[in-house]
């Protein structure tokens, strides 16, 4: 009984909504063809049918933006250089590039002036390179053809040799004969002995050899007059290439790295980081070194390694970029511990004070700079104290 009762209202509803359905149909169809705001009017029909269909039609009959899923916008743009929480700033091709220019002018702070300085103590003190370097070993009153290759083999004697041996090794080059010609007909035992003491003397007699031979067969009897060609003779690397192509040829294509330049340039910090081969150095200065100072830096670099900035007890006490070059600060900054700690034991000396302890402690002041400096030290103390040597 209850089921037939369900059924029946049911189906009374059922025909209700199919009348009110068909008759506002109807009428949305007269309405349609004598007003213009059909839209309006369908809208109101259509929401009695399907209530939530407003969420996705406006009351103009045209759809609604669907609301964004995603995140919302950011409510302040970020700037370029800004970076967002979390995440790591994505460079554009312009900043890569901008980065890119940065590094690739990158120059040394100050370093103007302490090239000012260098060439100021250049003209202080002489060096050996000044009357002794490649420039002076060649004949003046020779042919060009031979004064360039007089310039070839004394650059390549130069290598790991000092100057004095150079030159003297090239002048008894000169009285034997050095041309190609003679070069070719001696033997290799009598070049040897004409060259020796300079550094690896067997294998540049090999390497003065065979370059001779090919600058006779390939080049007409001349030396190559570029870097390039040059590189290909036995024995010769970049740096006497452009040390040969200044001095012989008179251009400048590149800067001779030598031993004296690279040690300078990374105790300068001349190279954006400490550089292990000459080459590495030379590719890093000419980065950054304007083009007018790759001739001469050669020679002023070599002249100051070999006066002040020496490989071994460099004089950074006297030299005008003591303040300015990072080696020439530890430097000095270790010799003033050095001697604070020779001071407090002097000290600890003239009081009469215990000193057992500081022998073994401070062995280095005990064995080497009393010993050497004892006068020195007696001055200090105007001679108040014990003789050292019964503390020694």
């Amino acid at each position: 009984m209850s089921d037939r009762k369900i059924n029946a209202s049911s189906l009374r509803t059922r025909s209700v909504v199919k009348n009110k359905v068909s008759a506002t149909t109807d009428s949305v169809e007269n309405d349609t063809d004598s007003d213009s705001s059909g839209p309006v009017k369908l809208f109101s029909v259509v929401r009695q049918i399907k209530p939530s269909l407003h969420r996705e039609i406006s009351k103009d009959g045209k759809p609604r933006q669907q609301k964004n899923n995603n995140k919302s916008p950011r409510k302040r743009k970020q700037t370029e250089n800004e970076t967002v929480k979390g995440r790591k700033a994505i460079k554009t091709g312009t900043e890569k590039q901008a980065t890119q220019d940065i590094e690739d002018i990158w120059q040394p702070e100050n370093w103007r002036v302490v090239l000012d300085n260098i060439q100021k103590m250049r003209k202080m003190y002489k060096a050996p390179v000044d009357s002794l370097g490649c420039e002076e070993c060649p004949e003046k009153n020779v042919s060009p053809k031979v004064y360039r290759y007089q310039t070839l083999i004394s650059v390549m004697l130069s290598s790991q040799t000092r100057d004095e041996v150079t030159f003297a090794a090239t002048e008894r080059l000169i009285e034997h004969g050095l041309t190609m010609e003679s070069i070719l007909a001696t033997p290799d035992e009598k070049i040897k002995d004409l060259i020796h003491p300079v550094g690896f003397c067997k294998s540049k007699v090999r390497y003065i050899k065979k370059a001779t031979q090919m600058i006779k067969d390939q080049f007409n009897g001349d030396i190559p007059k570029t870097f390039v060609d040059l590189l290909k003779l036995p024995g010769v690397g970049p740096k006497i290439a452009n040390l040969v192509m200044s001095v012989a040829w008179k251009k400048t294509v590149g800067i001779a790295v030598d031993t004296h330049v690279h040690r300078i340039s990374n105790r300068l910090g001349w190279v954006p980081k400490p550089t292990k081969e000459p080459e590495q150095t030379r590719k890093a200065l000419e980065k950054w070194l304007p083009k007018e100072e790759w001739r001469p830096i050669n020679l002023t670099l070599v002249g100051f390694g070999q006066t002040i900035c020496r490989p071994v007890g460099p004089h950074c006490a006297k030299c005008l970029n003591s303040e300015l070059c990072p080696f020439g600060k530890s430097v000095l900054s270790g010799k003033n511990k050095r001697k604070k700690t020779v001071e407090m034991i002097m000290i600890q000396l003239y009081e009469m004070r215990t000193v057992e302890g500081n022998q073994s402690k401070f062995s280095w002041i005990w064995s080497n700079y009393l010993q050497t400096h004892q006068s020195q030290v007696c001055r200090l103390f105007e001679q108040k104290f014990v003789p050292l040597h019964s503390y020694l």
